[in-house]
């Protein structure tokens, strides 16, 4: 495997881990908690999903010229519903959005290993400065935006029900049957109230 190659292949491993991740934080739960908006900014499981479905299909997708079927989507319009991509409609099904990402999964795996790394793409929402990319730089930027969005999950998810880490198998946190996310809270507490 060439140095490119191998270079391409550890950023799409990063890009599928992110997708993997953000999927976790999904299962197990019922359709209110995977609707359910749990900060002031309505932010909520099946809308994390959707929209980062919607975006990752278009940046490998329309800025390469291989759209994604269903693009452009609605909730994406310039006359959609404000902030349509970021929650699942009534008529849109828990499933609905977890295949649609799939789908998304697949077309954009299908972009990744059809093109170089330097393959010129054309980013149309981005300033006329900077919208001229290469697929190595979208797959940093889809990159950076899955996990951005994995992390938004991982807080909603422990506030539905307490659930935590990175990954299954491997929460990267004190056990909690330890008592250890306990102690780590009252201590962190402890030292924010010095400061109150």
């Amino acid at each position: 495997m060439s140095a490119e190659a191998d270079f391409k292949a550890g950023l799409h491993r990063y890009l599928k881990e992110g997708r993997a991740a953000l999927l976790w934080k999904l299962e197990g739960l019922s359709e209110y908690d995977l609707r359910r908006p749990l900060v002031p900014t309505g932010t909520n499981l099946l809308g994390l999903v959707k929209h980062v479905a919607m975006v990752e299909a278009d940046y490998f997708g329309v800025c390469f010229g291989r759209p994604f079927p269903g693009s452009p989507f609605p909730a994406m319009a310039d006359d959609a519903e404000p902030e349509a991509d970021m929650f699942a409609a009534a008529d849109e099904s828990p499933q609905d959005i977890i295949d649609l990402y799939r789908r998304v999964h697949v077309h954009s795996d299908a972009t990744i290993e059809a093109l170089p790394l330097d393959a010129a793409g054309s980013v149309p929402w981005w300033k006329p400065e900077s919208r001229h990319v290469t697929l190595h730089r979208i797959l940093v930027h889809m990159g950076t935006e899955t996990f951005r969005h994995a992390g938004h999950a991982d807080i909603v998810r422990e506030l539905i029900d307490g659930s935590a880490g990175s990954r299954p198998g491997d929460p990267n946190l004190p056990d909690p049957a330890a008592g250890g996310r306990e102690k780590h809270h009252a201590k962190l507490e402890a030292i924010a109230r010095r400061f109150a």
